[in-house]
């Protein structure tokens, strides 16, 4: 018996180097019977940001940017089985509502271990996410 049986199983990911190696750790653990979700959480845009300003930027073109570097990076038949999505908001509010709403049995996310000052002024998504998640949550320390 395993000690997360998931049918759906949720990875937050930003590109980096920890959750790159989340989400191919939840790739490997979980069987092919597993969906497994893939989410981006953009921040929201600020009015006086120069895209903005010069109406160059909107958030469906961050969107379709962030889907084609999701597709660029990740290549390969264990990707494929992969629901990607991405949403503009709150990161952790995100993480909590999207799994929420899509009955995510399990939320595989990766920690980058900030401390001290840093830890203190920006926070912890992935401590958000444990504290306030109704499923279980696994964080992964690379």
């Amino acid at each position: 018996m395993a000690l997360f049986a998931s049918d759906t199983v949720l990875v937050p990911i930003d590109f980096s180097e920890e959750a790159s190696h989340a989400l191919n750790e939840a790739l490997a653990h979980f069987g092919s019977a597993t969906t497994i979700h893939v989410l981006h959480v953009l921040s929201l845009l600020e009015p006086t940001q120069p895209g903005m300003v010069w109406q160059t930027v909107d958030d469906q073109t961050r969107i379709e940017h962030i889907k084609a570097l999701f597709h660029e990076k990740f290549v390969g038949q264990a990707y494929e089985r992969v629901k990607f999505t991405v949403k503009i908001g709150n990161p952790s509010s995100e993480i909590i509502d999207y799994a929420e709403g899509n009955a995510i049995d399990l939320i595989v996310i990766p920690s980058r271990g900030r401390t001290g000052l840093s830890r203190f002024f920006l926070g912890s998504v992935a401590e958000r996410v444990v504290r306030f998640a109704r499923c279980p949550v696994l964080v992964l320390r690379h």
